[in-house]
């Protein structure tokens, strides 16, 4: 008698609502895996075996992990002591604070780019930054690192601030009666139970910064020096290489499946929660 009325009650509208919810997963899967299988079945050897060893898709691949692990560091660095004063503190303006954080996510890629453009190009400060100061960004390498910062930074920030919402603040609050300072409860307590957010937080920002495009084609442009996986690809479809810059697709696809596999490993709460 427990055992059944403990069993919840399933009749066909609760059948039928189930079948309708698994139909439209398996059409969303079942349509982005047929997208890239189309793409495997277009690509020939010669296409995937220029993308492997060509030396400027090489020199792309490395200029893309390096710029996109310096970025992420950059958003990381912001990202925790912004993530935690988000959710701990209470000052004047966090509403819009808050608000400002999402920009970068809701903005068109491109405007990226040309805000950046007419920043450093139009602006006394921008100009004083490139000549004074010497720190060039338009068509340089650094240019390509302040892009993926500014359009990916977000998610970092986003992410750490979830992270740190869900740490109990009665567990810094027993740290702090028992001795610890802000920051030792910071470092001890809060930032060991958040870091698993932080981390999927600091992947995604890795991958957004890695299939960057519309920033850099404005902003940093197309030379040999400072070309990514994402502007090659651009390139290669322009001259009419369709197979090759499809091959450099799928590389980039095949990298964003791993940091993906890593986000749900290390912490898939902290995507699902952004």
């Amino acid at each position: 008698m427990k055992t059944a009325m403990n069993t919840p009650v399933r009749g066909w509208r609760d059948r039928v609502f189930s079948a309708t919810a698994f139909f439209f997963v398996s059409v969303f899967i079942v349509f982005v895996l047929v997208l890239i299988v189309a793409d495997v079945l277009y690509v020939d050897r010669q296409a995937v075996f220029t993308a492997l060893t060509s030396r400027f898709v090489l020199h792309a691949l490395w200029m893309s992990v390096w710029t996109s692990s310096l970025s992420t560091l950059l958003a990381l660095l912001f990202a925790v002591p912004m993530g935690y004063a988000l959710s701990r503190f209470r000052f004047p303006g966090r509403f819009l604070a808050d608000a400002v954080v999402d920009l970068p996510i809701v903005f068109p890629p491109l405007v990226v780019g040309l805000t950046l453009l007419v920043f450093f190009s139009q602006t006394a400060l921008g100009k004083w930054i490139q000549g004074d100061l010497g720190l060039e960004f338009i068509f340089q390498p650094k240019g390509i690192v302040l892009c993926q910062f500014v359009a990916a930074a977000s998610f970092a920030i986003r992410s750490a601030k979830t992270a740190f919402d869900d740490v109990d603040l009665r567990f810094e609050n027993v740290a702090l009666t028992l001795g610890c300072t802000q920051w030792g409860s910071f470092r001890r307590v809060s930032l060991p139970l958040a870091r698993n957010g932080i981390i999927a937080g600091g992947i995604l920002t890795w991958a957004r910064a890695l299939g960057l495009f519309g920033p850099l084609i404005i902003f940093v442009g197309t030379a040999g020096g400072v070309r990514v996986l994402s502007t090659t690809i651009f390139l290669e479809q322009s001259v009419g290489n369709l197979e090759v810059a499809l091959a450099i697709a799928l590389l980039l696809i095949f990298v964003a499946l791993i940091a993906v596999t890593g986000i749900r490993l290390v912490g898939g709460s902290a995507l699902v929660k952004l």
